[in-house]
């Protein structure tokens, strides 16, 4: 059977927005062969992208198959409806809430050819120049129909996914929220706690910091312009589970506070249980990792050699951290691996040479 013409993505698609992720969507429909079109209120940013190769500036005779919005919370529901009255296209965004857009879409014309969607996909920096075509290779990304969508149109979605190499989640959008107050929003909030107590700390203090902290406040340092916005779209999922935060921090001070260490383990052991229950890689089960500690010496070349070494072991590396080492030349590499494995290349690595920490 010949497949709808109506539900493959040929395009041209309009990509509304092109900051990191309207950006790096343009560049991979680009390196699909699809044709871009490109939209933005910043000549700055539309200069960048289309410098970039990300597509083509929209013209007045440009007829889109599929509307891509990717603006700050704050416009997405204003955009999304002047998209929708603007053509028959589909439309589509990659707002980070989705709730809050669908209520300012539904009962307008077009309103069953909008469906939304979330890539989950990003980083703490932003701007067309931090964008990728392989941004989303094999990320999870939310596809959020409402109950009168057209079929065709989340079909289109869907391949609009796959396009980008992203993984497709359905979900409704009440569940999407729900799901990333859970899983972004609120982890957001806490590792900004976090942070803010290190802005004042005395330099003595700031001294001992380790990798721990690092990863603990790592997505702290994302435009606090733009998560107020994320936050604030997405309230009413995010002060719920902020409640339960604040029940169980209550749980920790009285623990604390009276010595209790079996009610602070027990707070603990959940905690180890909430980090197994993150999926593993590509989507799978979680399965047991273990860490092996490598001193490199901080020059140039010595990273690629702990590499090469380690393919010469005949190990696969899961993940890769570096803490560099304040009082010397050296930076401390944790290597992650399967926890099979993790003696074999602790011992190929130190027949090779290198100092490991047992």
């Amino acid at each position: 059977m010949a497949e709808d013409p109506a539900r493959s993505l040929h395009g041209p698609v309009e990509v509304i927005g092109t900051g990191l992720l309207g950006t790096s969507i343009a560049l991979a429909l680009r390196e699909a062969g699809i044709d871009v079109l490109l939209s933005d209120t910043s000549s700055e940013h539309l200069r960048t992208a289309s410098g970039l190769g990300a597509g083509r500036v929209r013209r007045p005779e440009d007829h889109p198959q599929l509307v891509v919005v990717a603006v700050p919370p704050d416009h997405l529901g204003e955009v999304i409806a002047g998209a929708l009255a603007a053509s028959d296209a589909v439309v589509t965004d990659v707002g980070s809430v989705k709730s809050a857009p669908l209520a300012a879409v539904l009962g307008l014309p077009g309103a069953q050819r909008y469906v939304g969607s979330h890539p989950m996909a990003g980083s703490e920096q932003s701007g067309p120049l931090a964008a990728s075509a392989t941004l989303f290779d094999g990320r999870p990304w939310a596809v959020t129909p409402h109950a009168g969508a057209d079929v065709a149109a989340v079909e289109l979605v869907e391949e609009l996914v796959r396009t980008c190499g992203a993984t497709k989640v359905l979900l409704t959008p009440q569940e999407h929220d729900r799901a990333v107050a859970r899983t972004s929003h609120v982890p957001h909030l806490l590792a900004t706690l976090v942070a803010a107590r290190l802005a004042e700390a005395p330099e003595n203090h700031l001294a001992l910091s380790g990798q721990g902290v690092r990863d603990v406040t790592r997505v702290a340092a994302g435009d606090p312009a733009l998560y107020s916005q994320i936050v604030s779209g997405n309230a009413e999922a995010v002060l719920a589970l902020l409640g339960e935060v604040r029940a169980q921090l209550d749980d920790v001070m009285t623990a604390v506070g009276a010595g209790d260490r079996d009610g602070l383990r027990s707070v603990l052991e959940r905690g180890v249980v909430g980090t197994r229950a993150i999926p593993g890689k590509h989507g799978g089960p979680p399965r047991a990792m273990a860490s092996v500690w490598v001193q490199v010496p901080d020059h140039p070349g010595e990273l690629a050699r702990l590499f090469a070494d380690a393919v010469a072991s005949e190990v696969n590396i899961e993940d890769v951290r570096i803490d560099h080492d304040p009082g010397r030349p050296v930076g401390l590499v944790e290597v992650v691996v399967d926890e099979g494995r993790a003696e074999h290349l602790r011992t190929s690595l130190e027949s090779r040479g290198w100092l490991t920490q047992r």
